[in-house]
């Protein structure tokens, strides 16, 4: 049974960092892209990041310069480092892996999800 299970997530003053996690169990992911996304209260899932099977990275402009997502194919794990945290990246963020060999930030292309970690960020 595939599993992305998420961790890193808490509280945290405008300003600070935080590092996300996720695992990936079940089978492995080197020929997808991973990424995050992130869900606030109301609003629909947005895009953030994500990497490719050849470590090409997108992110989306409200966090380019800021976060840097990352991951480590034989270890089957992927991170997001947040920087300079906003009030507005307050969230609940997925990790999630996409169909084999899709490159984009579509979402209806991401097959696998986690559960998802909350991100609050006070200002």
């Amino acid at each position: 049974q595939v599993q992305l299970v998420e961790s890193g997530g808490g509280l945290v003053q405008a300003g600070g960092s935080l590092r996300l996690s996720c695992a990936a169990s079940g089978r492995t992911f080197s020929t997808n892209t991973m990424a995050w996304f992130r869900q606030a209260p109301g609003k629909e899932r947005e895009f953030v990041a994500a990497i490719s099977w050849r470590d090409s990275t997108i992110y989306a402009t409200s966090v380019k310069g800021r976060f840097t997502i990352s991951r480590d194919i034989p270890k089957n794990m992927l991170y997001l480092q947040m920087n300079t945290l906003k009030p507005e990246d307050t969230a609940s963020y997925y990790c999630a892996a996409s169909q084999d060999r899709y490159y984009g930030t579509v979402v209806n292309y991401y097959d696998y999800w986690g559960q998802g970690t909350q991100v609050t960020v006070s200002s």
